[in-house]
């Protein structure tokens, strides 16, 4: 069986700055669990198989298992209670109801402190590694047999039922999903058996859809890099950039990390026009993808090809044209002497940061969303076979692979430990049970990560990352939700964290969270942003909008203001004028943003209710309320007008990349959740408690008797077009939202 270990790092070449707290790490055991238990968990994997087009979302249920020890958990677990249409949210069933779930989610916290889980989704991500370990020569050292059967189970799994693959789990076929997984299975063993098998499928669903000629552009650049898509097909990416001035706004040190650092690789790869090893795996894929001979395809024709499955974001005319004068022109002369000097001298350049990016994160990497650590082992094999830097990457692959029931997957992240974590605190906080969970909460409290310098990259000292202190990444809205649990712990709790005058990193994280503001006031997702909208016409990716610069966001906005004020309230001395003067400029950018319907478009959730609860938070933090401020009053109504019969709230995916509110296509109870909590800090719950009521009964009937609340489509967003699962959000959102519900219920009784 697989077993989930935590805080473990027994492997030769791993680094870590913090005894690798928090790592994750899947690892098979041929002798763990009895034949009942194995014959469970088969169990539940054909019934993932056997309902994946009703249910894509799995259950998580391996690792429930692991931690919990009950041996019957299924996907479709009965309720806890069900309360018909005349009863009553009385506070003892709330107390009951949240009782169950904090049990629940004290049973599945690591030992180490965190909350594991499924943080997948996104169907791209894994064929990065795979193509990454064959052009290094190490599937076989670095993935057991174990491993690659529960690798083609999961691309098996999310198949489409028109043959294809998608680019998440929740969307229609595209062809990139369909040609990386594709290439994938055959880099693992897979052959096709029959004319009606998987492979047959998606090869025949690639070859009616355009080939892969019709690959967007990271889709051509990874095919080009393994040997199946010619380099002359593929837009040039020049490394000659970063050899810019760095104060021109189009120097590549000046765009939003997850950009930069994805095309940091590219652009060496690019500049070298890498390719791996020509195997017979490789040669038969070559007439595989293609529905002409290899030898005869248009490259040029090809570049600026893409399939209208993939089309969110259509590159620029201007891009376009740049392109082809930089292939016609530019590329050939610096491939030529003496400007083929120029070329080694900026790749030499490129890979000193590809070095220090991989060194700074302890080889994790920023994120497999910017392909960083797949693309840099890629780097460091073409600049050394034999590096040390090439086997310290090995390792840190395993760090991103996660399991379940519908197979193994790669996680958005190696996690989002410190961003639950600081939801969940507050969560626990708002039922006021806090005192029954002193062990679950103790186990959270760690130091946050110390000062640290990095290339192009912004203060780090005083913040948290989103995942690990090995990753290392200082992530503005997880810096903001964790100091805002740790002071909420010191103010209500402070038995648990002890006395926080004297300590200095308060002041710090303070600083940090002062120093991520933008001019307008406005908060981004990692650092301030250093670039101009304008240069979005820049942008050459099809599958991709928005990733030039690293864009205001109104939820990171809104938790560094909420912050920053309770800070200022426990600490009124420090940087007193600043703080307010902050506050006022993210309020007003809030209000400024604010849609014409009431709602808020969210960034980092999906999407409308998501944004909205954040921008209703952070304006009653600054002092608005429903009675002074329009924008909170739209607001509500906003919600109000999107509540379903049901009482509660679903919202589409398709809300994210239309840009308008798409109603989803059953009730979610994280949906629910938010808007909820959204209107409760409104102050529905004083005007008209109906709505709330409804929905608290809703989210008392959707708890499973074990205490869980059940996985259903995936709220992650990022860019607009990739939909991840946040792990957690499925009870810690519901337990807010009834613990907040249950406070103001019992105010409202006394």
């Amino acid at each position: 069986m697989w077993r989930l270990k935590t805080s473990v790092g027994d492997r030769p070449w791993l680094q870590t700055v913090s005894g690798f707290h928090g790592r994750q790490v899947w690892e098979f055991d041929p002798e763990a669990g009895t034949e009942e238990e194995r014959a469970h968990v088969e169990r539940l994997r054909q019934e993932y198989t056997l309902n994946r087009f009703r249910r894509r979302e799995s259950q998580d249920l391996l690792m429930r298992m692991q931690f919990t020890g009950l041996k019957d958990l299924r996907a479709d677990m009965p309720e806890a209670v069900q309360l018909e249409d005349g009863d009553e949210v009385t506070e003892e069933i709330l107390q009951a109801t949240l009782r169950r779930a904090l049990g629940w989610m004290s049973a599945l916290q690591a030992e180490d402190g965190h909350w594991p889980g499924d943080f997948g989704g996104i169907m791209y991500l894994l064929p990065f590694w795979i193509f990454a370990l064959h052009i290094t020569g190490s599937i076989d050292a670095v993935l057991s047999k174990e491993h690659k059967s529960e690798i083609c189970r999961h691309i098996y799994n999310h198949q489409n039922e028109d043959g294809g693959w998608s680019f998440n789990i929740l969307d229609e076929s595209a062809m990139f999903g369909s040609c990386l997984n594709y290439v994938t299975l055959r880099l693992l063993g897979e052959v096709q058996k029959d004319e009606n098998d998987g492979l047959a499928k998606g090869k025949a669903w690639i070859l009616s859809h355009g080939t892969a000629t019709a690959a967007p552009q990271w889709g051509k650049i990874l095919l080009s890099v393994i040997g199946v898509y010619d380099w002359s097909g593929n837009n040039p990416v020049i490394p000659e950039l970063w050899l810019l001035p760095r104060f021109l706004p189009i120097h590549p040190g000046r765009f939003w990390c997850l950009t930069r650092i994805t095309y940091m690789s590219i652009a060496f790869l690019y500049g070298k026009k890498f390719v791996g090893p020509i195997t017979p795996t490789i040669l038969a894929l070559r007439e595989e993808l293609y529905n002409s001979p290899y030898n005869k395809i248009d490259w040029n024709n090809a570049r600026n090809t893409c399939a209208k499955e993939d089309i969110r974001y259509r590159p620029s005319a201007i891009y376009k044209a740049i392109s082809t004068c930089l292939n016609t022109f530019m590329e050939p002369m610096l491939n030529r002497w003496p400007l083929n000097k120029l070329r080694q001298r900026a790749l030499s350049h490129v890979m000193e940061h590809v070095h220090y990016e991989d060194e700074t994160t302890r080889y994790v990497g920023l994120c497999p969303v910017t392909k960083m650590t797949a693309l840099n082992m890629i780097c460091c094999w073409v600049e050394n076979p034999n590096s040390d830097a090439l086997k310290q990457h090995f390792p840190r692959i395993h760090d991103y692979l996660w399991i379940a029931e519908d197979g193994m997957k790669t996680k958005m992240y190696d996690g989002c430990h410190n961003w639950e974590i600081a939801l969940i605190i507050q969560a626990i906080l708002s039922t006021d049970l806090a005192d029954e969970c002193g062990p679950t909460i103790k186990k959270v409290i760690t130091d946050p990560p110390g000062d640290q310098s990095y290339w192009f990259r912004h203060r780090s000292k005083g913040s948290w990352p989103l995942s690990t202190i090995d990753q290392g990444w200082a992530s503005t809205d997880t810096t903001a939700e964790a100091f805002k649990a740790v002071l909420l712990l010191s103010k209500i709790y402070p038995n648990l964290v002890g006395n926080l005058t004297e300590e200095q990193w308060l002041f710090d994280t303070a600083d940090c969270l002062l120093s991520f503001m933008n001019k307008d006031g406005s908060v981004s997702s990692f650092e301030c942003q250093r670039t101009y909208s304008w240069l979005e016409v820049l942008n050459p990716l099809e599958s991709f909008r928005n990733i030039v610069a690293d864009y205001p966001t109104v939820e990171c906005t809104a938790s560094v203001m909420e912050a920053l004020i309770l800070f200022g309230d426990l600490y009124p001395g420090y940087r007193t004028e600043e703080i307010r003067e902050y506050v006022n400029k993210a309020a007003k950018y809030i209000e400024n943003n604010q849609n014409r319907d009431g709602s808020w478009y969210g960034t980092w959730g999906i999407c409308f209710i998501y944004g909205t609860l954040f921008a209703i938070k952070g304006l009653m933090a600054a002092g608005r309320t429903y009675e002074n401020s329009i924008c909170i009053k739209k607001a509500c109504n906003f919600l109000l007008s999107v509540q379903l019969t049901t009482g509660g709230w679903g919202e589409s995916y398709l809300s994210c990349e239309r840009k308008v509110y798409v109603e989803g296509r059953c009730t979610h109870a994280v949906n629910t959740s938010w808007a909820m909590l959204a209107l409760i800090y409104a102050g529905q719950m004083e005007r008209d408690q109906t709505p709330l009521h409804q929905a608290a009964k809703l989210l008392i009937n959707m708890q499973l008797e074990t205490g869980d609340f059940p996985q259903q489509e995936h709220v992650g967003n990022v860019n607009s077009s990739a939909y991840c699962n946040y792990p957690n959000y499925r009870n810690l959102y519901p337990i807010w939202a009834l613990g907040e519900y249950r406070r103001r219920l019992r105010a409202k009784i006394n």
